[in-house]
């Protein structure tokens, strides 16, 4: 075969590969399991890195970049051996969480038929969100506008809702960010119960606090990424631009221009932490930061991931502490007792560096660093592990309910400290 023939014959083979990668089957999990692993010493941390770069079926969930810290890795029945192998040669502690990964994306979703109206039963597709972001606007005219974020690369609409009760200028605005990581479901969840209960409340803390300031909230920041979940691969955490040959999108939440590429990152395209070719190549962040940028009165800035139970603070390029970090922390704690009240649900309090690992690249360190913007936290929403990514359908009111009467509390004391 001449070069010129084998070249083409490549290109098409490459094709061939990208089709099915980037095709409509649906990834499927059986008989994997998830194991947590104890990360005891840099042995082992340099171990994981080798699996990420080279994973073979492995995937890891939550880097954890740092010693002395746990980690969920899945892994796939033809590595059940070489697990085993790796755990005693590495003398890494393990413990199984799950025997079956596909058992539970099976049960994650109660077995109802799909009803017309929107509630908070079942996780929704991104078309049902968007619809129902539009029926609001429809529902409470004098109040509510939709807000058109951009594009994704593929084309899909980045929508929101901009809530101001009388639609009087100058509020102060909040933010609430979601599902910036496209498989953390239950944070979208949890971002559209909170704009519902600030529309629909009568208890009158929850109305005044809706009055007080416009809301605005993005249920899903990474639209490609959300829709692929439901598509093809309901574990996907990026974007879907295509990053090399073989591999697709970047991490968002590492792809913005804040200390961009300096840790917690990948170099390689096909990771999960791949940070992008350069801050803001993703279209999804490029145009989201610029919609913040241009807002005049942002005081609080909220973003929503899953899961560990984590309220954090920024930064998460640095183990040090910002200037208001005392002031954020004190409140922090408060915000601590109330996600506790209802269910004794135990959140851990700290800045993003110190109490999960290095992430540099971050939307909330962005608005911090380049906006000062006072009130600005990050939420690991539920649970510890047991489902992890896919928190069973029936925990989203509970959810929304404590980190609903967090954000309250921490609203409520910022003002009372002056700084929103």
């Amino acid at each position: 075969m001449e070069l010129r023939e084998f070249y083409i014959f490549s290109v098409l083979f490459l094709n061939s590969i990208l089709v099915s990668v980037n095709g409509c089957e649906k990834a499927r999990y059986d008989n994997y399991r998830v194991y947590e692993l104890f990360i005891a010493n840099q042995e082992q941390l340099d171990l994981l890195k080798q699996i990420d770069e080279y994973p073979d079926g492995y995937r890891i969930i939550e880097y954890p970049g740092t010693v002395n810290k746990d980690v969920q890795l899945i892994v796939p029945p033809h590595k059940f051996a070489d697990f085993s192998e790796l755990v005693q040669t590495f003398q890494i502690k393990s413990r199984l969480m799950i025997t079956n990964l596909q058992e539970v994306l099976d049960n994650e979703q109660p077995n109802l038929k799909r009803s017309s109206s929107f509630d908070w039963t079942r996780y929704w597709k991104l078309s049902e969100i968007n619809d129902w972001l539009n029926q609001l606007v429809i529902e409470h005219p004098n109040n509510t506008e939709l807000i058109k974020i951009g594009e994704s690369y593929k084309g899909l609409e980045i929508l929101g809702l901009k809530l101001n009760i009388g639609k009087v200028s100058g509020k102060k605005q909040v933010i609430f960010e979601g599902t910036m990581h496209a498989r953390e479901w239950i944070s979208g969840a949890v971002v559209t119960w909170m704009l519902n209960e600030l529309i629909t409340s009568e208890d009158p803390d929850v109305k005044e606090l809706a009055a007080t300031y416009e809301w605005i909230v993005i249920p899903v920041v990474n639209v490609d990424g959300y829709e692929f979940t439901w598509k093809s691969d309901r574990l996907w955490r990026k974007t879907r631009r295509p990053s090399s040959l073989l591999c697709f999108g970047a991490d968002p939440n590492r792809n913005w221009d804040n200390f961009f590429n300096k840790g917690g990152t990948s170099l390689n395209p096909c990771s999960d932490l791949y940070a992008g070719s350069h801050p803001f190549s993703e279209p999804e962040t490029k145009q989201y930061s610029d919609y913040i940028a241009k807002l005049p009165n942002l005081s609080a800035y909220f973003s929503f991931h899953a899961y560990s139970q984590l309220l954090m603070l920024p930064y998460g390029y640095t183990h040090e502490l910002l200037e208001n970090y005392d002031e954020l922390y004190e409140i922090g704690l408060k915000a601590l007792e109330s996600l506790r009240s209802r269910f004794r649900t135990e959140y851990r309090l700290g800045s993003i560096a110190n109490i999960i690992y290095v992430a540099t690249g971050s939307s909330l360190d962005w608005v911090k660093y380049n906006l000062h913007t006072n009130v600005t936290y990050a939420y690991e929403l539920r649970d510890r592990g047991q489902y992890g990514f896919v928190l069973p359908a029936s925990q989203i009111i509970d959810t929304s309910l404590e980190t609903f009467d967090s954000i309250v509390t921490i609203m409520k004391e910022s003002k009372i400290k002056g700084i929103i």
